[in-house]
């Protein structure tokens, strides 16, 4: 019966992916002149997050923290990274927002091609041009009044201790004069079965949207300690929320 409700999850994820990329296409096509920001894209998401975690029985996900989060400011978003189902969750906030995400992920068919699609800033790791050129397009969604997200750990970490953070995305921060918005991610390392296809076991979630952290009154040679503020909130968040 698992392996047949498996098949069942994964054909509606994907009947549901092709569905918003169709979309997408859509309003990309009729809304071109009027919607240059991809906002309306954006918001597709949303319903596609709902419905994929409705779909899943195996899932139960708690947001909280929402009133943490302004709906007029622009915010560079950091949160850590447990599992690809964070990318689905993430829109539960509703923020409009770009992500930073791998270049490899811009290759999945549908997926990639919506992240396309929207303007996603596209990284392609260990090439030091493209580096620079994601620190160019986050500044300029800045300052377009959108929200830019980074996993500044870089990659998944595989325990409860987050893995190191990188730079980037805090002295973009202070370099930009933007709050940066930390939202805790707990719960969500097994949501997605690891070496198999087959949901085995029910996987308690928690997205923790924790107060934003002025930048202002940091200088630019501030980015370490913004850095290490903001990777202690998030441990200590991440510590409070685990599943027992």
């Amino acid at each position: 019966m698992k392996a047949v409700l498996s098949i069942l999850i994964w054909l509606g994820v994907a009947a549901l992916t092709i569905l918003v990329f169709l979309v997408d296409l859509l309003l990309v096509i009729i809304l071109f002149p009027f919607d240059k920001k991809r906002r309306m894209l954006h918001v597709q998401s949303f319903w596609w997050s709902d419905a994929i975690i409705g779909l899943n029985p195996y899932w139960d996900l708690t947001v909280r923290g929402l009133e943490n989060i302004e709906p007029q400011k622009t915010y560079v978003i950091v949160a850590n990274h447990q599992s690809l189902a964070d990318i689905i969750i993430m829109y539960k906030t509703r923020m409009q927002f770009r992500w930073v995400a791998k270049e490899s992920l811009f290759k999945v068919p549908f997926i990639g091609w919506c992240l396309s699609l929207g303007k996603h800033i596209r990284l392609a790791r260990g090439r030091y041009a493209s580096i620079k050129k994601v620190y160019r397009q986050a500044a300029t969604w800045l300052r377009k009044d959108i929200s830019v997200a980074f996993f500044p750990e870089g990659t998944r970490s595989s325990s409860d201790e987050m893995n190191k953070f990188q730079n980037g995305a805090f002295k973009l921060a202070i370099k930009e004069k933007k709050p940066v918005l930390p939202i805790a991610m707990n719960g969500t390392r097994d949501a997605i079965p690891k070496g198999s296809w087959i949901f085995t076991r029910k996987v308690s979630g928690t997205i923790t949207v924790l107060q934003p952290i002025e930048t202002k009154d940091f200088r630019p040679a501030d980015f370490i300690r913004l850095r290490d503020i903001v990777h202690a909130r998030l441990q200590d968040a991440t510590k409070a929320n685990s599943p027992t």
